[in-house]
């Protein structure tokens, strides 16, 4: 009997301590910190606060699980979570039917609406049909893009956060743009966003909740811990601290999903073939404009650094070292959202176009590393070659023109195939200022069909296709110009 006991008393206590490791597991939880004030990195610490962090760590403490927060871009939230590369996510998630096809949601935690913002002295929008033909500037994968994405004839540029949106407004490239209430209110105060208000308040009553992998375990604790919060008070305490005002009641399950949830519909391949066709066109076109333009300025950049004019060739120097040295992304910042806001701070009127911006961006960063290319290249070029130009009366033009030139390009023409390939994958990052090339066209059909495998899948295999392509047409170039005359 002594043993028995000793026994179930070994078992309880391994139970009972399987059971407190358990109580203790740490939550991974994703969270893009762009949208103030319920997600957003801290100016003095560079750790994400907000009132969603503040939040979802209450509830951790009020399960008994630590939190540990993982930044991810907005649009791959979902993605994360059908993965289960996270247990959860918050991040202003709104709770819609489309939503709840692909991952499950706790209850609400809070309640929206989404606004209109305009800048001064236009026109006011005080409902969506009233943004028809109209420039929108949104967040990819939110509710507002949805929206915009619905207003006929609409241009609607999407931007990785609603503070690049309002932004793009303030520049002058949109009409409008819309996200929701705090968010907006808080970007405006915090950016100083002057010449903006908003023309259309709560155009949609809306709920966000904590998204979930379906069937996820966690769903259960997370809303008795919610609950709880709520029911005594210190919920109510967060929402003053944050937003200065009571809380609204908010229910127990969304209104979106009181009717049944169908289930998620297939991919539409026609319509993803043709979204890509689309991107790829855009991306073809920004890839052979930059590298035109940058191979012009290149060219111009290798000459100077042979003329005997040191100051040019100090310029030329700095030019190179600068472009060469800093991410292109950032260059793509500078010129399309700095510059216009510079020179609009001068109280001279600016703005600069998308295509314009992204070509620019991309030709002054080609031409620097071509620059090089082509500099070593003319370098090669044994010196008795030069001297029999200068011995036949060759001007220098001539000279580099005749004789000098077309060897140089015989010999750089791998390391230019391989600036060009290089230069199609680069023009994703073109993305980043609203456009819609082949990388954010896959990203736009994720934020709506959650098919994040087999669409990226495709728009691989057609990045696949471009670079192939390329590489085949510039080794049939040098085939043909290694042949003799």
């Amino acid at each position: 009997m002594g043993v028995l006991m000793a026994l179930l008393l070994i078992n309880s206590s391994g139970v009972a301590l399987a059971e407190a490791q358990r109580a203790g597991t740490p939550w991974t939880v994703g969270n893009d910190p762009t949208f103030p004030p319920f997600e957003y990195r801290d100016p003095s610490t560079n750790a994400i606060t907000g009132f969603d962090v503040e939040l979802i760590e209450a509830i951790g403490r009020q399960a008994g699980h630590p939190i540990q927060l993982l930044a991810l871009p907005f649009d791959g939230i979902i993605p994360a979570l059908q993965s289960r590369s996270i247990d959860a996510a918050i991040s202003s998630i709104t709770i819609t039917a489309d939503r709840a096809r692909a991952i499950d949601f706790s209850r609400p935690y809070f309640e929206a609406g989404e606004a209109i913002v305009v800048r001064d002295g236009a026109p006011d929008f005080t409902s969506l049909d009233q943004l028809k033909g109209r420039r929108i500037a949104v967040q990819i994968g939110t509710t507002g893009a949805i929206a915009a994405s619905k207003v006929p004839d609409a241009q609607v540029s999407n931007f990785d956060s609603t503070p690049l949106a309002l932004q793009e407004l303030v520049n002058g490239n949109a009409d409008a743009v819309i996200s929701d209430v705090p968010a907006i209110l808080y970007a405006m105060r915090q950016a100083n966003l002057h010449g903006l208000h908003l023309s259309g308040e709560h155009l949609s009553t809306e709920y966000y909740g904590i998204a979930l992998p379906v069937n996820s375990p966690l769903q259960a604790p997370i809303n008795r811990a919610l609950g709880k919060l709520i029911s005594s008070g210190r919920y109510a305490a967060l929402y003053r601290k944050w937003f200065g005002a009571d809380p609204p009641v908010l229910p127990a399950v969304a209104p979106a999903l009181l009717n049944k949830v169908s289930p998620m519909a297939g991919l539409d391949l026609a319509l993803l073939a043709q979204n890509l066709v689309k991107g790829a066109g855009i991306t073809l076109l920004l890839t052979v404009l930059s590298f035109s333009f940058g191979l012009f300025g290149g060219t111009g950049l290798a000459m100077l650094l042979q003329a005997p004019w040191p100051l040019a060739q100090r310029l030329c120097r700095v030019y190179i070292d600068f472009f060469r040295g800093t991410p292109m992304l950032v260059q793509l910042f500078l010129i399309y959202f700095g510059l216009p806001a510079l020179i609009q701070s001068l109280d001279i009127a600016f703005t600069i176009e998308r295509l314009p911006a992204a070509v620019t961006a991309l030709s002054l960063n080609v031409a620097a590393y071509l620059a090089e290319v082509l500099r070593s290249g003319i370098e090669s070029i044994d010196r008795g070659q030069w001297e029999a130009a200068d011995a036949l009366g060759f001007s220098p033009l001539e000279r580099m023109r005749f004789v000098i030139a077309p060897q140089a390009i015989r010999r750089v023409l791998p390391p230019l195939a391989n600036e060009f390939i290089t230069l199609i994958k680069d023009t994703s990052l073109a993305a980043v200022i609203g456009f819609d090339e082949l990388f954010r066209q896959g990203q736009l059909m994720v934020a709506t069909t959650y098919r994040a495998f087999e669409i990226y899948i495709a728009v691989a295999l057609v990045y696949l296709v471009m670079t192939t392509s390329a590489s085949l047409l510039f080794k049939r170039l040098e085939r043909k110009l290694s042949l003799p005359a």
